[in-house]
């Protein structure tokens, strides 16, 4: 078996359709593991993956390790297999705790987002030379190619990548939801205020992208003594962009503190 992911939600969902969509493997080469035992057999007969529980692990040549941080230390005592390669999506949990942890240096780390379950994840890479060498890191790239966009990163990036872009769907909510609250408030009827908000950062990223920096395309639409500037000035006063610049530093602190625990 090439590949076994273990803990089968979001995102492990997620990679399984996008690598069995794109052909990087076929569904009968890939397990699955999950304490929620129904829903995975209902899973593996859907997509045609393989029900595994974990004393047959070891018949996987690599293990996707996609499990909440706090579950991997009761965890990695069935999980270490020999001669697997291992790559985690757990925040905070560093290849130095993964490699000392599974015993093996044949580990690498990724940290993917919410756009994987439409296949626009964005997902940091990062591996030790033996990683790179048993061809671990390259079947890491294929997968998460398969999910959207990779980058490798060195590991010390990893915790600010977490806070910035695999929380950012977080913020990026929060903004939508308050764009259509003050369009509420001045009478749009909500369902078209959603809608609209959502449809408004789509279309925003999208120019985001043809911009060599943000500030270019808020002075495109804020003219002189117009609308954007005067709500640009209230955005000010109301410390946005300090409130913005905040949560990624939270959130990049955070997910710090969680490797700390595994240390």
């Amino acid at each position: 078996m090439k590949l076994a992911i273990v803990g089968v939600g979001k995102l492990g969902l997620s990679l399984l359709e996008g690598v069995t969509r794109r052909s990087v493997l076929a569904p009968q080469d890939i397990g699955l593991i999950d304490i929620h035992t129904e829903r995975t057999a209902e899973i593996a007969e859907r997509t045609g993956a393989v029900l595994l529980d974990p004393a047959q692990l070891g018949r996987a040549e690599r293990i996707v390790i996609a499990l909440q941080p706090r579950a991997f230390p009761a965890a990695a005592e069935w999980l270490a297999q020999e001669n697997a390669g291992y790559i985690s999506t757990m925040a905070g949990v560093s290849l130095s705790a993964l490699s000392r942890r599974l015993g093996t240096k044949r580990v690498v780390r990724v940290m993917p987002n919410l756009g994987a379950t439409i296949g626009l994840s964005q997902t940091a890479i990062a591996a030790p030379k033996e990683a790179v060498q048993a061809g671990d890191h390259a079947f890491a790239h294929q997968l998460f190619d398969a999910v959207g966009d990779a980058y490798d990163l060195p590991e010390n990036l990893f915790d600010v990548f977490t806070g910035m872009s695999a929380s950012g769907p977080g913020y990026a909510a929060v903004v939508a939801e308050a764009l259509a609250d003050g369009a509420v408030r001045m009478g749009m009827p909500r369902a078209l205020a959603q809608e609209l908000a959502a449809k408004l950062l789509v279309t925003s990223g999208e120019l985001l992208q043809r911009r060599l920096h943000p500030g270019l395309l808020k002075d495109e639409v804020a003219s002189p003594g117009g609308t954007t500037i005067a709500g640009l000035s209230a955005l000010e006063s109301a410390g946005v962009r300090g409130g913005l610049m905040a949560a990624v530093e939270a959130a990049t602190r955070r997910s710090t503190d969680l490797g700390r625990d595994q240390e």
